[in-house]
């Protein structure tokens, strides 16, 4: 029986443990929280466009030992190191040594702070991702695969760049190097940076991995949880929301190298499809639980819960069915209702965004996410300044008219590459449309790949050029995400080599805008007028009505395991799990009262104790072919059911409740 590796409630104590000795340091070495009134006072989003560096409207300066500071603060991290807080836009952090739950950090003066709800279709989201940190992809940290890459068989995924690090023993193992990553790629001084930068909201990428691993997964288990966790204490610092993103499932949803392995695709497809979506299951409610609970739910406010599923391979009937599982096993959690857990995303699957219009009715908050990219199809070799000319054209309607059908709409990804010019940006050795070396792409050039690779040789114009096609990116998609926040320099060249995916060098180089309120406004400067101005109606963002799903509609969706796979006629022949196995709770940080040795009220990790079915784990008696090679594996001609149970009844026990509106806590 495939086991996981258990994550015990405190087993680890997260490094955000308020250590007394330090809290004076705290108060003598950080500047009170000052004014600053230099930032812009047009634009939108957030609860206003006052500049001031007093804090958003309704905001209560922290009282009773809280530190806060503004711009030019000095700030000391859990380390020892300081840096100074640089934001131009009235934001202010705080730290609360006796509440380490405060919610009244703003990363602009025009956010909300998080004590605030977020009002959808209304506030406008300004995010960004956080891709690479916890879940690996070669464009962005190519130093970690370079190490690699001289054998015949080089790292191309996760999976085999966890082998690849287990095999290399001289630097410290797997557990070592990719911790290491974890630990320096993304820290605090990035979360502070990032609300300097204008953005109020960080979309993380996480795997399933970081709760556990079963049979051959050779990924490094639980250990990226710790430094999840410290993206929740540094986003309540500075004011940020999160959309936690769900971006690699068991088997693969999409075969592409983010999904922890490239080539396969065996999530809801193939012999082992019904079995890994019954494990993902486990793990969206896992997570679900965790950051429904009130400590941690002002903060994580959003939940993707499947990164880019190939709708194409899989079919959306399958995936609606999922979703709808995914849905309950949520709202089981949270409860229903404006304050109970997150929003839910769901991906576009790259299909049409009309063709979700219908989905749900009457869902609590529920979400469309779509990915627009312009670079992974014909290339384009016009200049940045005639670029900058397209994502309105393209993109604004079609996002205004999802907002109008079917609610609260945003782009989870985009960036500012209108060329597929980068470091293995397609896959490890796999070369560029742009330039012709792309493996199986055009055999005309569009141009040299270098003129977008070597940003240091970028002119003026260039720079403009490329901020203007960020902008209009941004006000065509309305409320976005851009991927990604860093790019990590090459161990081969010193420097980065997709910097036209990096946010932050963007701003360090000047072809990423200070403010990005500046973008609002230039889709209609070209002609463009297709911008929501309608309101949400109130159950699609948790008002009157939220949760009462259409009885029609969710009928459709409500059979768990689906009838059929997109190239499997009978699903029931398939193996399935049944949920036997010991649940996994997901630790919660240890945070101590100043001057103490009490610990302060963290939770517990799960939200709804009468929520407690068992894992999802394999049928005693029956046997599995390997969870991430079974698509060409032959369809079995019956179910098997193990030593005691029948067929009907394990079948029956796979589906999940419906939610109810109050959790039990």
């Amino acid at each position: 029986m495939a086991t996981g590796k258990k994550i015990l409630i405190g087993v680890a104590a997260v490094a955000v443990a308020v250590i007394a000795a330090v809290v004076p340091v705290y108060f003598l070495v950080i500047k009170p929280h000052q004014q600053n009134n230099n930032a812009a006072t047009s634009g939108s989003g957030g609860s206003g466009t006052s500049a001031g560096g007093g804090g958003s409207p309704g905001v209560v300066p922290p009282k009773n030992g809280a530190v806060t500071g503004g711009d030019g603060s000095l700030i000391t991290t859990e380390t020892g190191s300081t840096f100074t807080y640089t934001n131009k836009l009235g934001g202010f952090w705080v730290f609360d040594p006796a509440n380490p739950f405060n919610n009244s950090a703003a990363p602009q003066s025009y956010t909300k702070p998080l004590s605030q709800q977020w009002q959808y279709g209304v506030d406008t989201i300004r995010g960004f991702n956080l891709g690479g940190w916890l879940i690996i992809e070669p464009f962005i940290s190519p130093s970690l695969f370079e190490p690699y890459t001289s054998g015949a068989s080089p790292p191309v995924d996760e999976w085999t760049l966890s082998l690849a690090m287990a095999a290399d023993t001289a630097n410290g193992g797997l557990a070592k190097i990719m911790e290491n990553h974890y630990d320096t790629f993304i820290t605090e001084e990035d979360f502070a940076l990032i609300a300097g930068a204008g953005l109020n909201w960080v979309r993380i990428p996480i795997p399933f991995w970081i709760i556990e691993t079963r049979n051959n997964e050779p990924f490094l288990a639980s250990v990226g949880w710790k430094y999840f966790l410290k993206a929740i204490t540094w986003a309540r610092k500075y004011g940020l929301r999160i959309n936690l993103d769900l971006h690699a499932l068991p088997g693969s949803q999409n075969a592409f190298n983010h999904s922890g392995r490239l080539g396969v695709l065996n999530f809801l497809n193939g012999v082992m499809g019904v079995a890994n979506a019954q494990r993902s299951l486990d793990y969206i409610r896992i997570l679900a639980e965790f950051i429904s609970q009130p400590q941690y739910s002002s903060v994580v406010c959003m939940f993707s819960v499947v990164n880019e599923p190939v709708l194409a391979t899989i079919g959306q009937a399958p995936m609606e069915h999922f979703i709808l599982q995914a849905y309950n096993a949520i709202r089981t959690a949270s409860g229903t209702g404006t304050g109970n857990g997150p929003f839910i995303a769901i991906h576009d699957g790259f299909l049409a965004l009309t063709s979700w219009v219908d989905f749900l009715p009457g869902a609590d908050r529920v979400a469309l996410d779509t990915h627009q990219y312009l670079c992974f199809a014909d290339q384009d070799p016009s200049p940045p300044a005639t670029q900058a000319t397209r994502p309105c054209a393209a993109w604004s309607a079609l996002v205004t008219a999802s907002l109008n059908t079917f609610g609260m709409t945003f782009a989870g990804e985009f960036s500012n590459g209108w060329c597929d010019c980068g470091k293995w940006l397609n896959g490890v050795n796999l070369g560029a449309r742009y330039d012709a070396t792309f493996v199986g792409g055009p055999t005309t050039a569009a141009g040299n790949c270098t003129t977008w690779t070597d940003y240091q040789s970028w002119t003026a114009d260039t720079k403009a050029g490329i901020q203007q096609f960020a902008m209009t990116s941004m006000d065509a998609l309305q409320h976005w995400f851009f991927w990604t926040w860093k790019i990590g320099n090459s161990s081969v060249s010193g420097k980065v080599e997709s910097p036209l995916w990096s946010y932050q060098l963007g701003l360090q180089n000047g072809w990423m805008p200070a403010d990005p309120r500046s973008a609002s406004g230039l889709c209609a400067s070209q002609g463009v007028t297709a911008t929501f101005t309608g309101t949400l109606q109130p159950w699609q963002t948790g008002g009157a009505s939220a949760g009462t799903l259409n009885a029609a509609s969710s009928a459709a969706y409500s059979q768990w395991p689906p009838a059929s796979l997109s190239s499997i006629a009978n699903a029931a022949v398939l193996p399935t799990y049944t949920p036997t196995g010991t649940l996994i709770t997901l630790a919660v940080p240890t945070f101590t009262k100043p001057g103490s040795k009490e610990t302060i009220d963290a939770g517990t990790g799960w939200n709804n104790k009468a929520d407690t079915q068992g894992m999802m784990v394999a049928v005693q008696g029956c046997t599995y072919p390997d969870a991430w090679n079974a698509q060409s594996v032959a369809v079995p001609v019956a179910a098997c059911t193990g030593a005691a149970a029948g067929a009907a009844a394990t079948r029956k026990r796979f589906d999940v409740p419906a939610p109810t509106a109050t959790p039990q806590r």
